[in-house]
């Protein structure tokens, strides 16, 4: 296994890591809001805007790991019509296509942070820029799952046991 593979494989496994700790907290906000509210009849204001914050990372993760994994939405019917090289070509220019759009993204998601930083979330009592932090740090790892799946898919690449 060559050491690009063996670093998105640890990088990929660090962020559903992260992914799923996340969910788990925003569940539990939101649980801690349901209890709040109708149980003990004090309704907070900062859980409501942690479980939108963390649902938001939590999205923008999963989407990095989906691109990781191809289970993006894709239309195989030109791919099943071409010549095995034909097929790779296509594959180059759709994960060409792709990472570039993500790069784009990553970059207006840079400048919205950078442009929201003195912003505070007023329940949390923190930068907004954390939260628009999530753009351009997911797509920026959407475009390496892009690459990385590219690299998997070569023939001359060994099978990536990320996929699992």
């Amino acid at each position: 296994m060559s050491l690009f593979s063996r670093l998105e494989n640890a990088l990929f496994k660090g962020v559903s890591y992260v992914a799923q700790v996340l969910l788990v907290a925003a569940v539990v906000a939101a649980f801690y809001q349901v209890i709040a509210r109708f149980v003990l009849e004090s309704p907070t204001d900062w859980s409501e805007v942690l479980t939108r914050s963390l649902l938001i990372w939590t999205v923008f993760l999963g989407i990095a790991l989906a691109f990781r994994h191809g289970a993006m939405m894709g239309v195989t019917l030109l791919h099943s019509l071409l010549a095995p090289a034909r097929q790779r070509l296509l594959e180059i220019g759709v994960a060409a296509i792709c990472g570039g759009f993500l790069l784009f993204v990553a970059w207006i998601g840079g400048q919205m942070t950078w442009r929201v930083r003195f912003q505070t979330v007023p329940s949390l009592d923190i930068s907004i820029s954390w939260i628009y932090l999530a753009i351009p740090v997911g797509a920026a790892l959407a475009a390496i799952g892009v690459l990385a799946r590219l690299w998997a898919a070569s023939p001359a690449a060994a099978p990536s046991d990320a996929q699992g």
